[in-house]
């Protein structure tokens, strides 16, 4: 890649950025000049062949393996980055896990989970990222449709973790803008992804709720995570972008 781009310079960390948004998010920071580090949990394949696109694009990726449930995991994975790339910029905490049911079927062990990974775990990775973000740091973390309007059954235990980030989102904006540093949330509708594919057993009911009729893409995504980490967006913090094709409308 020639030329100067947004990102030129910056280091981002992209949890959950071995496949679906993550990936795309990881690849569009690099795309706009970043060098971009992401955790993984579970495929290091997947991993690597995002870093390997990084890599294409003139930029330097890494991934690192971290079970956002573990807050060991979690401290170490920003050290380990921080240490690597010598700086950090930009932190996206789009980690996230669901448990679907009914209220009465979700089991603690389940809860525990779902809340450690989607609410702890956001926390732990900006605690820990405050003592490497400077003036025009970023914060942005990935929430749900899901947290603006519950339409359908079941989703009660994952509305409820996507809804804390909200009053997270909040309070870190209101705590780290003296400093500089910018916290915003992106809702994502239903988005065609290996986790919710655009041609699954659901898609139709779930399109059924956007006003647009359709799935958004991965891309369409990154594309707002692109707008709130790069400079365009220095004076927007403690926002919420919905990208979810009308579905809270």
């Amino acid at each position: 890649m020639n030329g100067t781009t947004a990102l030129d310079g910056k280091v981002a960390l992209v949890t959950g950025g071995s496949r679906g948004i993550g990936a795309a998010v990881a690849l569009r920071l690099a795309e706009d000049g970043a060098d971009v580090a992401l955790t993984y949990q579970g495929s290091a394949e997947l991993a690597d062949e995002v870093v390997a696109k990084i890599t294409a694009m003139g930029r330097s990726g890494w991934a690192v393996r971290a079970d956002s449930a573990d807050p060991e995991a979690v401290c170490g994975a920003v050290a380990a980055v921080a240490d690597r790339f010598t700086r950090l910029d930009i932190l996206v905490n789009n980690a996230g896990v669901g448990a679907v049911g009914p209220i009465e079927a979700v089991t603690c062990d389940q809860i525990d989970r779902v809340l450690a990974v989607n609410v702890r775990a956001p926390y732990l990775y900006a605690q820990a990222a405050l003592r490497y973000l400077v003036g025009g740091g970023r914060i942005v973390n990935i929430g749900s449709c899901i947290a603006q309007r519950v339409a359908f059954p079941g989703g009660v235990l994952y509305a409820t973790s996507k809804a804390a980030l909200i009053g997270f989102t909040k309070g870190m904006a209101r705590e780290l803008g003296p400093h500089g540093v910018t916290v915003n949330l992106v809702h994502p509708g239903p988005t065609d992804t290996d986790m919710n594919p655009g041609d699954g057993d659901s898609a139709d009911f779930q399109r059924g709720f956007t006003a647009l009729g359709r799935y958004g893409t991965a891309a369409e995504v990154a594309d707002a995570v692109s707008y709130l980490a790069g400079e365009s967006a220095r004076y927007v913090t403690g926002a919420e972008l919905a990208v979810d094709g009308g579905f809270a409308a």
